[in-house]
């Protein structure tokens, strides 16, 4: 499937605003995981997921 115009262009600045900024919602999902494990081993949960520290 082809994007539009439209799309290609929202594309486009959204590949921009990555290289300007970074690419903020990966490091917010990262961040959120990683406050998840914390808080999962802060309470004493033996069955953390280990993925979200180690990428």
């Amino acid at each position: 499937m082809t994007p539009s115009p439209t799309e290609q262009i929202q594309l486009l600045i959204y590949d921009d605003l990555i290289r300007e900024r970074g690419d903020v919602v990966a490091e917010a999902q990262l961040a959120a995981e990683h406050t998840q494990h914390q808080a999962m081993e802060l309470l004493g949960r033996q069955d953390a997921p280990s993925s979200a520290c180690h990428r």
